[in-house]
């Protein structure tokens, strides 16, 4: 059920995959929602409107990480709800654009936390879509029992094609269980944007839900972006007939998790009574292989059979996949879309798109 509308939400980089997909709930929650993006080509092909943005939402073009921006939309907003999903994203990028991801993700945060502080504005709640990025690695467990972080690859482990740490079997990262090890500079962004929005919603009394998002794919993803997942890059080439080349030896685990998954459970978390702060996993509930999707999106175009190539790519982790059992009990969610079922809609939509 629907709550009576709430005055005013903004949400951040909503103007992209995930705010789009969002915003027809947020207009029917919300009295006014007022989108903020920057436009950035990497993500948009044309600087116009997206037509999947709800009609009613008001689309300011502009970078979070100028205060101008906020003073323009403060001076005519008092915003009850923030959505912050603005991020430069991208692992095996972040490494050479450092500056890049720690200026949108870092400054484009705390000048809005600054934003409002000089207004004294205090939202109710934020909402934060991070990353299973900021796990790294995650924990393992040795052949005892015990748990440990083996930390990063490194360079020479890769070299070898030692893909996993020998004598450790992976454990799914749980958000109450994991210790996050950022292993690129895009996760230790993300991290600490959690930190940063943690400590000003705590100081002032406001409520934050944090969302560390699994492989988020799905109608609707800029197909040209290729930081924004593999399975766009992998659906692409299955279309056109290539063959799909997969890194290390296909086996890494992924959760891929559905976009209409991810909006729902972040409208639930909208919903649901708010607290200091909370954090919560977002997946499918279902780890795969990369080789698995690949299989799937080829067999789809009748494209060629994937096959393993050995390249490797810096900062990339071995496994990523979540326990989602927390965050059943805490939301009034739970996904819905299987990975095939969820690969054929994609299919279908880039067929029309």
């Amino acid at each position: 059920m629907i709550e009576a509308k709430r005055s005013t939400c903004i949400v951040t980089g909503g103007a992209g995959f995930i705010g789009c997909a969002l915003s027809g709930e947020l207009v029917r929650r919300f009295d006014r929602v007022i989108v903020i993006d920057s436009m950035h080509p990497q993500v948009h092909t044309t600087p116009e409107r997206p037509k999947a943005l709800a009609a009613s939402a008001e689309l300011v073009v502009g970078d979070v990480a100028e205060p101008a921006v906020w003073e323009l939309v403060l001076d005519s907003a008092l915003p009850t709800c923030i959505i912050h999903l603005a991020a430069e994203t991208g692992t095996g990028q972040s490494l050479t654009q450092s500056t890049r991801h720690v200026r949108a993700n870092l400054m484009g945060t705390s000048v809005m936390l600054d934003a409002l502080s000089r207004r004294d504005i205090v939202p109710d709640q934020f909402v934060l879509t991070s990353s299973r990025a900021v796990y790294g690695e995650g924990a393992w467990r040795t052949a005892e029992g015990a748990l440990v972080y083996p930390g990063q690859r490194d360079a020479q482990q890769l070299e070898a094609g030692e893909w996993d740490f020998p004598g450790l079997s992976f454990e799914e990262f749980s958000c109450g269980k994991t210790v996050p090890t950022p292993t690129n500079i895009y996760a230790a962004t993300k991290l600490a944007q959690e930190h940063l929005l943690s400590a000003w919603v705590q100081a002032y009394g406001s409520s934050l839900d944090i969302a560390r998002l699994q492989n988020v794919y799905g109608p609707g993803q800029a197909l040209q972006n290729s930081y924004t997942g593999i399975v766009c890059l992998f659906a692409r080439l299955a279309q056109s007939k290539e063959r799909i080349e997969l890194y290390e030896d296909g086996e890494m685990l992924r959760d891929f998790v559905y976009i209409e998954d991810v909006t729902s459970a972040l409208i639930a978390a909208i919903d649901a009574p708010h607290e200091a702060v909370r954090t919560f996993d977002v997946g499918s509930g279902r780890r795969g292989t990369i080789s698995e999707a690949a299989h799937i999106l080829a067999r789809h175009y009748d494209a060629p059979e994937p096959r393993v190539s050995g390249a490797y790519r810096q900062g990339d982790v071995r496994h990523a996949a979540c326990d989602i059992s927390p965050t059943l009990q805490m939301l009034q969610w739970a996904p819905r879309w299987t990975l095939e079922k969820g690969l054929h809609a994609l299919c279908d939509w880039m067929e029309k798109a």
